[in-house]
């Protein structure tokens, strides 16, 4: 299991000022980490770092866009 305790978390910029976004902490060794900021004492999924950066590749190629 990655320790997060020390982890910096992080929400878009575009999110504005509500807490009804995911917050992203990518400050770990070779994991990325996402939760709710809703409930930041919940669970968090954890990724390879890797695996985050295809997801986001594939995000910024519109592979996961609504039609």
């Amino acid at each position: 299991m990655t320790d997060l305790s020390n982890a910096i978390w992080r929400k878009s910029s575009l999110s504005g000022s509500g807490n009804d976004c995911v917050e992203v902490a990518d400050d770990l060794p070779d994991a990325v980490a996402v939760r709710d900021s809703e409930d930041i004492q919940g669970p968090a999924l954890t990724f390879e770092s890797r695996q985050w950066s295809a997801f986001v590749s594939g995000v910024k190629r519109g592979e996961f866009d609504l039609a």
